[in-house]
């Protein structure tokens, strides 16, 4: 199918060969000289004087893709930063001209919301810090090294999945042909792809920032880009679920995602590059692995296939116990200490201050720990053998474990 190669090899050029610019034309030094100082402007309160003081630049002079990805990358940079510069002590309603105009006008030419997304804050924010390879990220927000981390070993994820995103036309291939042994050797490689997306995220940190202005309670209505729209927009955040990458597996293993959870992902396709997005529907297009693999009742092909599927819950399973270890048991912690007015100075303090909206909820607006179940459950009910769905059936925390480890929670 040309138009699944296509859009794979514009997957595959972006997160193997592409080296996006470090910089924009000299025009655009006024978003730059701001973008890349993010972190300083918030800490001293001065960001949204900054970008008042911004001029109004037009768009037509960004002429690349890898242009309109830098320029997309540092408006969003800008206007997390901008939206978001006091916490949630002083949200602001109105996002000022200089910022909403170009950065709508860049997000049409790219097919993306104006909004910083997967898509900016890993895909296009690195750059070759040395010859060897190491590298570093164009543009950050505040929290230093934590940061700086999560971004990359992301972007490490990432590239730990390409050699499995290529083999997906191996698959499809070998399917069309009814060829076997292609099959189970390519879905080899993607169970082989798979577990370094796991190991890799095992050794991350579990980071989440407040960019949505949908569905939460600090932005009811969202958010006005004036001279844009006069009516309030609402867009997710930032989120795992907008990578292209697990969505390809999902597709391509007949994983069916339903309900609310199932809307949410698909509603997370619209915050992917159009190219990533129609290479998901491509695959879901395809003739169904999972009934070729039933169709052929071959026990190396069934093995193979159990072992991708297998993978995948372990990585899901790997995730939820992430989420409770990293946001619901502090969390639940936070709330004993607001209740009770009890801690250390500097503890109680830090939990003033620190945002409460994610609690129960993502990055993309989703409830966390219901999503998380709900996707790992369905990945579950792919596994052909009733036997090999047993394997995976692990404990999920309670609320009476949570509390306890809440209790037990020391802050450092």
């Amino acid at each position: 199918d040309i138009a699944l190669v296509s859009s794979l090899q514009h997957i595959l050029y972006i997160h193997i060969y592409i080296v996006f610019q470090t910089d924009l034309p000299l025009y655009y030094k006024p978003w730059m000289d701001i973008a890349r100082n993010v972190p300083e402007f918030i800490s001293s309160h001065s960001l949204r004087l900054r970008i008042h003081n911004m001029p109004l630049l037009e768009t037509h002079l960004l002429r690349t893709h890898c242009e309109l990805r830098l320029a997309h990358l540092a408006l969003s940079m800008m206007t997390v930063g901008y939206v978001w510069q006091e916490g949630e002590r002083e949200t602001i309603k109105v996002l000022p001209r200089n910022l909403s105009v170009p950065f709508c006008e860049v997000s049409q030419r790219l097919g993306l919301p104006p909004i910083l997304i997967y898509t900016d804050s890993v895909l296009a924010n690195w750059k070759k810090r040395d010859p060897d390879g190491n590298l570093e990220l164009l543009l950050t927000l505040p929290g230093g090294e934590s940061v700086r981390g999560f971004f990359l070993v992301t972007l490490l994820v990432e590239l730990a999945a390409v050699p499995g995103l290529k083999s997906i036309l191996d698959v499809i291939n070998g399917i069309h042909y009814n060829d076997v042994a292609m099959v189970t050797k390519a879905l080899d490689v993607v169970s082989q792809a798979i577990d370094m997306v796991l190991i890799l995220h095992v050794t991350n940190t579990y980071l989440l920032f407040q960019t949505i202005w949908k569905d939460n309670p600090l932005m009811p209505e969202g958010l006005v880009y004036e001279e844009v729209q006069e009516k309030p927009m609402e867009f997710s955040g930032g989120s795992a679920a907008q990578s292209s990458t697990l969505h390809c597996f999902d597709e391509l293993l007949g994983v069916q995602h339903e309900g609310s959870s199932g809307a949410f992902l698909r509603r997370m396709r619209d915050y992917m590059l159009p190219s990533h997005k129609h290479f998901i529907e491509n695959i879901s297009s395809c003739p169904s692995l999972r009934s070729f693999v039933l169709q052929q009742a071959d026990e190396g092909l069934t093995h193979t296939f159990e072992q991708c599927v297998a993978r995948l819950v372990d990585f899901r399973n790997y995730h939820i116990n992430t989420v409770t270890r990293y946001i619901t048991i502090p969390a639940s912690h936070a709330k004993q200490l607001r209740a009770n007015k009890q801690g250390l100075p500097e503890e109680l303090d830090a939990i003033r201050r620190a945002p409460t909206a994610l609690d129960e909820r993502g990055t993309g607006g989703s409830g966390i720990m219901t999503f998380l179940k709900t996707v790992r459950d369905k990945t579950k009910d792919t596994f052909i053998s009733q036997c090999s769905k047993g394997n995976q059936d692990l404990p999920d925390p309670s609320m009476t474990e949570i509390q306890k480890a809440a209790s037990e929670f020391t802050t450092e």
